[in-house]
């Protein structure tokens, strides 16, 4: 059966694989808007339904660099099934919890069963189709991890105002069925795919496991427990900066490790993934922003704020499919450098606007800037594989997809931090300049205790749109000084196949 693969349309594969990931990735965000209602409905606070969230992302950063070991313990094709299988079931259980605890428990399973699918789905895509068609693959794969993220939302507040919160999952269950019933049809295991000798380095997995997850719940939980005023913050952070090195010496000393970490020596490979670890890290963290300043300071409902999102994943839903066929005639270097430059001007752009700004004023930067996603999606996934061995593609885009959701992470803890940080310091600057003494204050407010209440809600109003503007200045140059970076990175080779290893 290793064979039977060559003869399936590679569009097939792509679909099949797709499907799930999709789904998967769509999961990270559409619950999102949905804690409020599950905190009601299962008698818990907002900030103890936030674990409904921790929960998963915590499992399926654990499970994500491991993935490429597993693929080659129990077969890429039966681990890919037993995702969507686990990612499924889960699902259903999760809409069916009665409690919380039995919800994050649940929840904790989805996102251990479905960390695999986004690496696997890249490697079989990667595999499926010869090189010079790499680009149209990793379009068509950019679609999902883009889209995914911003549709999230939207979806997550229809169905939960329409139906139930239980419905954000109930949804992925004839999704997932139709994906496995696809992967058995057409998912074949390459024939390298194989169960290395050696026992199972648990070790590895253990203090990976360890470091991992404490650094995540540290990102997830650090603005609400005021950083490192925060003994227990303080402690995950030890814990997880011991155990990453104690895993990474571990690593380069084992006989089978879990995760090759060897694959760095590539230049390629360790400069793309440093490059698509700030770009979740710029993405993630604008993504946050724009919501709260459309629902908090402009008042949009939450559904009309997800419809307002939808044009970034318009422009990179229309973009994508054409940079990948673009990238076979093309260095995709110069690609990704342009889209750095154009992505970084629309966050300029939001960095210009103020709390009179319309929906069209929105609708512009980030249909650009969804075009630029393209630009930079596809051709960075295509030059940090370009000369990866096919024997390591697993192994790799683990530690692809790893970087690029932990890069997510610390940009969303960072952006939260920043913008608290830049509005007390507008409220303090704005507070000296602004006082009931003033003459045009005293004749707009009057110095009655509600007057007073009015003119500091003013200044806090002011104070928040002046931090969220900082903040996308400083993304914008964040993004702006990756440029040279890129060309650091090797042309990807012309193969009809991917690398073999020597």
């Amino acid at each position: 059966m290793n064979g039977e693969h060559r003869h399936v349309n590679p569009w097939i594969v792509a679909i099949a694989v797709m499907i799930s990931t999709f789904m998967e990735v769509l999961d990270t965000t559409v619950v999102n808007v949905s804690l409020p209602h599950i905190a009601g409905s299962l008698s818990a606070s907002i900030e103890e339904a936030t674990w409904v969230l921790t929960s998963y992302l915590v499992a399926n950063a654990i499970i994500l660099p491991i993935t490429g070991w597993l693929a080659n313990y129990f077969g890429r094709k039966r681990l890919l099934m037993m995702s969507v299988t686990g990612f499924t079931a889960a699902s259903f259980l999760c809409g069916f919890a009665p409690t919380l605890p039995l919800l994050i428990f649940f929840r904790i399973v989805q996102g251990a069963a479905g960390g695999a699918l986004q690496p696997l789905s890249q490697a079989v895509l990667l595999e499926a189709f010869p090189a010079e068609q790499r680009g149209k693959a990793m379009g068509f794969w950019g679609l999902g991890i883009v889209v995914a993220p911003i549709l999230g939302p939207v979806l997550g507040g229809w169905l939960t105002d329409s139906y139930s919160w239980r419905w954000v999952f109930y949804i992925n269950i004839p999704v997932g069925i139709g994906s496995l019933l696809m992967t058995r049809a057409y998912v074949f295991d390459p024939a390298y795919i194989r169960r290395q000798a050696g026992g199972v380095d648990w070790w590895g997995i253990g203090v990976l496991a360890l470091g991992i997850g404490a650094l995540q719940v540290m990102l997830d939980k650090g603005q609400q427990e005021d950083w490192f005023s925060s003994n227990w913050i303080v402690a995950l952070l030890i814990v997880s900066i011991a155990s990453l090195a104690a895993f990474v010496l571990w690593e380069l000393r084992a006989r089978a490790p879990v995760v090759n970490l060897r694959v760095f020596l590539d230049r390629s490979f360790a400069t793309g993934t440093f490059l698509m670890t700030m770009l979740g890290f710029v993405l993630y963290g604008s993504l946050v922003l724009l919501p709260i300043w459309l629902q908090t300071l402009l008042g949009y409902p939450s559904l009309e704020a997800g419809v307002a999102l939808a044009p970034r994943g318009l422009g990179s839903f229309l973009a994508m499919p054409l940079v990948g066929a673009m990238l076979a005639k093309a260095d995709p270097r110069k690609f990704l450098a342009s889209g750095l430059v154009i992505a970084s001007l629309t966050l300029f752009r939001f960095g210009q606007l103020n709390l009179n700004a319309g929906y069209w004023d929105f609708f512009w930067p980030q249909f650009i800037q969804g075009i630029s996603l393209a630009f930079l999606f596809v051709p960075l996934t295509t030059i940090t594989m370009g000369h990866v061995a096919r024997e390591q593609m697993g192994n790799a885009t683990s530690i692809f997809n790893l970087l690029r959701n932990t890069g997510g992470s610390i940009g969303i803890a960072a952006v939260t931090t920043l913008t608290s940080r830049f509005q007390q310091v507008h409220i303090n600057r704005l507070g000296e300049h602004v006082t009931i003494y003033s003459p045009n204050v005293w004749h707009g407010f009057g110095t009655s205790s509600k007057g007073v209440a009015q003119l500091f809600g003013m200044v806090q109003r002011q104070a928040a749109i002046l931090s969220y503007l900082d903040v996308f200045w400083l993304l914008g140059a964040i993004f702006l000084a990756l440029v040279p970076l890129v060309f650091l990175t090797r042309k990807p080779a012309k193969a009809a196949g991917p690398i073999a290893a020597h």
